[in-house]
């Protein structure tokens, strides 16, 4: 598949951030697809800045999703993963967009850790994966435009 696509990194977990960006990059690359990457605060922004993208005057076919919520002490942790989730699937169902959830929600640093590595579970790229899976579905469902 070819194609032009967007990855939305949330920065608060800078370095997990980056594993996980390795991994959508390699897994873009690898499927012949250009991209262009965009930080955010965290992963409440990402929706936010899809839907930015999105109605903008760039296409893409796709949007890669990539983030970690970390439980903490607080209900922000429930907060957070929900609400992040809840605005891409909004996203995904309501406007045909092509979306890869990436968003590692987790106990704790070391399972962050398994998940973002490209070595191990590669969750960045199955996230760029499955974006580039449902943009080949898009555009066999007769939608070519963004």
């Amino acid at each position: 598949m070819s194609g032009h696509f967007l990855i939305v990194e949330a920065r608060f977990y800078a370095a997990l951030a980056d594993a996980q960006a390795a991994g959508a990059i390699a897994a873009l690359q690898s499927g012949g697809c250009s991209f262009e990457r965009v930080g955010v605060p965290g992963a409440l922004e990402i929706p936010a800045a899809i839907a930015m993208a999105h109605s903008g005057n760039r296409h893409f076919d796709g949007y890669v999703a990539l983030g970690c919520i970390i439980r903490g002490e607080t209900s922000h942790y429930d907060t957070v993963s929900n609400e992040s989730a809840r605005g891409l699937m909004e996203l995904a169902v309501g406007q045909n967009m092509a979306i890869g959830n990436g968003i590692l929600t987790v106990e704790n640093e070391d399972q962050a850790w398994a998940r973002a590595d490209l070595a191990r579970k590669d969750k960045g790229g199955d996230a760029a994966r499955a974006a580039m899976a449902m943009a080949t579905m898009r555009r066999e469902f007769g939608h070519d435009g963004a």
